[in-house]
């Protein structure tokens, strides 16, 4: 691959991952919830759950992900059920927090939260097969397979921990923190629907 393709994969990967969704709003519930380390925790553990599908692409087993009806709308249903779950959590969260050690219990396991929303998401191999499609060569050697999963999970991770970053700023983080219930309310919301988004698409692909 030409180093212009190396930067459109780059940039492709990067549009994808800025695009709003649930794993926007795990990164942003952890970091406001417990600072900017756990929103990086969770950035860094999304990042590798979309490294592992990058591997499955690559290796052919994605294939296999979004050819087979019922593993593929097994991952729906569980990445539903997972969204759900952390939108009710949110709904349940409470107005004040009043440590930093109970923020992080309220919240739950950022690396967990993090790989498990990119885990529980099939449409992820779904994109990287129509991407791999156009910047994969058939005959690319382990060397270039393995550096496109490592630019795309770097990337995936990057753009996040900026966020968590940014968000986690001293002269922001206190006013996002001032408005959390409401921020957690919205959020909670969000991911409901996009749970049952999720399960009305699984029920309608049947």
């Amino acid at each position: 691959m030409s180093v212009l393709e190396w930067l459109s994969l780059a940039s492709v990967c990067l549009l994808g991952a800025m695009s709003p969704g649930p794993s926007l709003a795990v990164v942003v519930r952890h970091t406001l919830s417990a600072g900017t380390p756990a929103g990086i925790k969770a950035s860094l553990a999304h990042g590798l759950g979309v490294a592992l599908y990058a591997v499955a692409v690559v290796s052919g087993l994605g294939l296999l992900i979004t050819t087979s009806p019922l593993l593929y709308q097994g991952l729906q249903w569980a990445g539903a059920g997972f969204l759900a779950y952390l939108g009710i959590q949110s709904l349940r969260s409470p107005a004040q927090v009043a440590s930093q050690e109970e923020a992080r219990g309220e919240s739950g396991n950022p690396l967990v939260h993090g790989f498990s929303v990119a885990l529980f998401n099939p449409k992820i191999a779904v994109f990287f097969l129509a991407l791999f499609s156009q910047f994969l060569d058939p005959q690319a050697g382990l060397g270039q397979r393995a550096g496109m999963v490592l630019l795309i999970g770097t990337t995936d991770a990057s753009w996040y921990c900026l966020v968590a970053a940014l968000m986690g700023n001293p002269r922001v983080l206190p006013r996002l923190q001032a408005a959390r219930r409401t921020i957690d309310r919205v959020f909670g919301v969000i991911l409901i629907l996009l749970a049952l988004r999720i399960l009305l698409g699984a029920w309608l692909g049947q």
